[in-house]
């Protein structure tokens, strides 16, 4: 099995996984990979990501040109913006999970670190995650937006619309979007019940201890 039948094999499979748990619904949500020559797959836009076939996820050229497949997802600014200016990503995630999607509309949201300390592996596997005005979808201000970060963020959360989330490749990009959604939906049920947080002795341990880019 080559390199490419491989990737597009787990993106479908990751991507079924996500859409029967509830991460994403309809036609929501898109996933791109890099391959190791420097082209892309990506899925295609207007595709549900219950339903995706192998031989149609669209194939991009290193400058995300369409070589082959679907016509790619409308979001192809925004998963490129992450490329360019993260060297080691090998994969981006974006979804429309409802829990973040709820926090990114509440006014107390921190716009600098939408997640509260809650857990270690939130804090582990995103890093701060910065929440983003409003875009129209497909709307080139996204990438533009994320670029404005310099690479010093892996996960942003797209205001009324959802999160995005880069890492090193496919398997780790869905934990970390997992952890997300996941620290979300804690963010949310605990909300006016004063929950114990890490203290900020507990968060810089979990920085030095595991190396996160704070």
């Amino acid at each position: 099995m080559t390199e490419e039948t491989k990737a597009r094999e787990d993106i479908c499979q990751i991507a079924k996984s996500m859409f029967e748990r509830g991460l994403t619904c309809g036609a929501s949500g898109n996933i791109s990979l890099r391959l190791s020559d420097g082209r892309y797959l990506v899925t295609p836009t207007g595709s549900s990501m219950g339903f995706l076939d192998p031989s149609q996820i669209s194939l991009m050229d290193a400058n995300f040109r369409h070589l082959g497949g679907d016509k790619p997802t409308k979001e192809i600014p925004l998963h490129s913006a992450f490329y360019d200016t993260r060297s080691g990503t090998g994969a981006v995630v974006h979804l429309h999970s409802s829990h973040s999607v709820a926090l990114s509309m509440l006014p107390d949201t921190d716009p600098d670190n939408v997640l509260p300390p809650l857990t270690p592996y939130g804090l582990m596997r995103l890093g701060k995650v910065k929440l983003l005005p409003f875009f129209l979808p497909g709307d080139a201000g996204m990438g533009e937006a994320v670029r404005g970060l310099a690479g010093k963020r892996s996960a942003v959360l797209l205001a009324n619309h959802g999160p995005v989330v880069a890492a090193k490749d496919l398997w780790a990009a869905t934990f970390a979007m997992e952890e997300l959604e996941e620290t979300a939906k804690l963010a949310l049920l605990t909300r006016g019940m004063q929950p114990r947080q890490l203290t900020n002795a507990e968060v810089q341990a979990v920085i030095e201890r595991f190396d996160i880019d704070w």
